[in-house]
């Protein structure tokens, strides 16, 4: 089978969240889900608000990103988690 791209807007409660403090969470969580994180951007929103956008690969036999999303969302300072994009990686 075929791995899978998935890129998550990760939105934090504020502008002073710790981005990098978000992101490293995240990645612990995503490699336990036994996926690769693998490029992290930040997007601007509005206001000194920016997005944490994660971009990562897994195998398409695990499924559902949803477990993943919660788990995501709980880390302190998140207040949403959206999969923005999926892609299908062939090659």
């Amino acid at each position: 089978m075929a791995d899978v791209i998935v890129t998550f807007k990760v939105m934090p409660e504020s502008p002073e969240e710790d981005l990098k403090h978000i992101e490293q969470e995240a990645k612990k969580l995503i490699e336990k889900h036994d996926a690769i994180l693998g490029k992290v951007e930040i997007k601007p929103i509005a206001f000194g608000l920016n997005s944490l956008n994660l971009i990562m690969v897994m195998d398409e036999n695990k499924g559902s990103t949803e477990e993943l999303e919660k788990k995501i969302s709980a880390i302190k300072g998140v207040i949403s988690v959206d999969v923005i994009d999926v892609r299908r990686a062939v090659g």
